[in-house]
């Protein structure tokens, strides 16, 4: 029977309609309405400098990477910089660290750095017209070369002043080789003087200097960093060395060389880079710590890389007494007897770590060839702060304004709460932004100014927010990765670039890691979710029954007179770029 009818040419009618279903608008059913909201990152709102890292990935995984590099740019003046010396705060609030492994976020930053130099890119700076006014700067660190350049940008012409013979800071004469080539310094600071930057080296800011500048210039930044090195306070303490003196002399290409055991006494960067630079240079370095390993300041990757070129610890002991010995013959150096105070720990400190006490009278002597003292410095009396109560004091999470008939700011390690180079830098760019607001709209207007160029909750601060730039329409709210719709994301593996072994790198101060190569950091950058941005994916547009998302050019929208209110773009929009809103008739 089934053949039979099969078999007959049965007519088909199909029912159409000669009218669009378009007058028919839904959007007068809707209760609830979708809308295109970018969010905060948590790696933008953890970064310093505020760096819109995941416009940057995602710009990099598109191969824009001049665009990408320019991003950067927008918010700090040292990519290749920061991509290897910065400690990536970043990357330890990543929300794919969730899924996997967070992004290789300074690699990528670094990637770029390097590949602005390779291709020879021009910065496309927005800068606007001059102002009219100089702001003179003390100090050619991260900080003042940082606040240079965006004041720059903020139209001020700015004159930094250095004592060295040339500029850089601790970027120049504090982080060894190996961490930082002084080549890719040099690229970075160049781009900065082409902003408009005037650097004057071997021009030391004095006191008299510093009377003549309030003269000549509407503005002042400090920003000399902590130069004098604290002493131990102990008998003997003349035949230590400086371990900040030690590196000057190592970046200034002084030949010098060490054997036998050196003691470095700290737990900073400062003492891990001494440790490891004396290990470059022949000696068996053993740090002294009256802590425990992981109470240490000091980075922990650096400290992990020190332990694997052979730099030994000594935990919970602290010097009490350095004696001279003599050597073994007439010709041989002399060397030093190290007492030590046994430490023993009780309780913790404010910020966490171990408190230590004396362990009664418990000693331990050792026998070095070499004392180096590394536990922190501090600015020269010029640069204290002035009586607060004899001038306006305007304290900021990364910088410091005090004024009476001129704004004169403190930064960098004089102010910010974490001695790093991106919080110095942090530091220029803050300081750039108070002047400008003093300068404009005066002292009132500044913290209220400032408090809106937040990024996240803070206490970061966004360039493009302050001069107005699209990235001001994006919420304060921080993206969590329960807000992430993984299943749009599969896993991959982190890319890291090659590094030398600790045999290879004891041969000399040959720069430990390598860049990304360009397929490595594309596959990188496609790891990352893009948090709270819109990635052009087009799910919004796939999954809308009513087809109500509409695009022109690379803008996306809602025709509100279709759209139902389903919800169904943002609960499908994998990054958290769009959020629902009740309808207010």
């Amino acid at each position: 029977m089934r053949d039979a009818i099969m078999d007959k040419q049965l007519p088909l009618f199909i029912p159409h309609s000669s009218t669009t279903t378009a007058v028919n608008k839904t959007g007068s059913w809707r209760f609830f309405h979708p809308k295109y909201e970018e969010k905060t990152a948590p790696c933008s709102a953890a970064c310093p400098v505020g760096q819109d890292i995941p416009r940057i990935e995602m710009l990099a995984a598109r191969g824009q990477l001049k665009d990408a590099w320019q991003t950067i740019l927008n918010e700090n003046p040292f990519p290749s910089v920061c991509g290897r010396v910065c400690f990536h705060p970043c990357e330890g609030v990543c929300n794919r660290a969730n899924m996997d492994n967070p992004i290789a976020i300074h690699h990528l930053e670094r990637f770029l750095g390097d590949a602005a130099v390779r291709g020879k890119f021009r910065a496309d700076l927005d800068i606007r017209p001059s102002t009219g006014k100089k702001v003179a700067i003390a100090g050619a660190g991260p900080a003042g070369l940082a606040a240079a350049y965006f004041l720059a940008r903020l139209g001020y012409g700015c004159d930094v002043f250095e004592a060295a013979s040339e500029p850089g800071g601790l970027l120049r004469w504090g982080i060894p080789a190996y961490r930082l080539p002084r080549d890719v310094l040099a690229q970075e600071i160049k781009r900065i003087e082409r902003a408009g930057v005037q650097i004057h080296c071997q021009h030391p800011v004095t006191g008299r200097m510093l009377v003549d500048l309030k003269k000549d210039y509407d503005g002042l930044f400090i920003g000399c960093g902590c130069a004098r090195s604290f002493m131990l306070t102990i008998e003997g303490e003349e035949f230590a060395g400086d371990g900040l003196e030690f590196l000057n002399r190592l970046g200034s290409g002084e030949k010098i060389s060490y054997f036998g055991t050196a003691a470095i006494i700290g737990g900073g960067n400062t003492a891990i880079d001494v440790a490891r630079s004396l290990a470059r240079l022949g000696a068996a370095p053993l740090i002294v710590y009256r802590r425990r390993i992981q109470d240490m300041p000091a980075f922990e990757p650096e400290v992990a890389m020190a332990a694997e070129e052979g730099v030994r610890l000594m935990e919970l002991v602290t010097p009490i007494r350095i004696r001279e010995t003599v050597g073994g013959s007439s010709t041989a150096p002399p060397g030093y007897e190290l007492i030590l105070q046994k430490m023993k720990v009780s309780g913790k400190d404010t910020g966490g770590r171990a408190r230590v006490v004396p362990d009664g009278d418990a000693t331990e002597t050792i026998a070095v060839k070499n004392v180096f003292v590394a536990i922190g410095a501090v600015a020269e009396d010029l640069w204290q702060f002035p009586d607060p109560e004899k001038t306006t004091d305007l304290p900021f999470s990364h910088c410091r304004l005090f004024a009476r008939r001129m704004p004169l700011v403190y930064g960098g390690d004089l102010a910010t709460p974490v001695k790093s180079v991106s919080d110095a830098i942090a530091s220029g760019k803050q300081a750039a932004m108070a002047l400008d607001t003093w300068f404009q709209h005066g002292t009132d207007a500044i913290a209220e100014r400032l408090a809106g160029c937040r990024v996240g909750a803070g206490p970061a601060l966004s360039m493009e927010i302050y001069l107005g730039k699209t990235r001001k329409n994006r919420t304060s709210h921080t993206v969590s990765y329960d807000e992430i719709v993984s299943d749009y994301f599969q896993p991959a593996a982190r890319s890291v670039p090659p590094t030398l072994d600790a045999e290879q790198r004891l041969r000399s101060f040959a720069e430990i890691e390598s860049t990304l190569a360009d397929t490595a950091a594309r596959n990188e950058a496609e790891r990352c979710f893009n948090c709270g941005i819109c990635a052009a994916c087009d799910y919004c547009r796939l999954y809308c029954p009513e087809m109500a998302v509409v695009v022109e050019k690379t803008q996306r929208s809602i025709n509100m007179d279709f759209c139902k209110g389903c919800g169904v773009c943002a609960t499908e929009c994998p990054r958290n770029a769009m959020a629902l809103e009740e309808e207010i008739k």
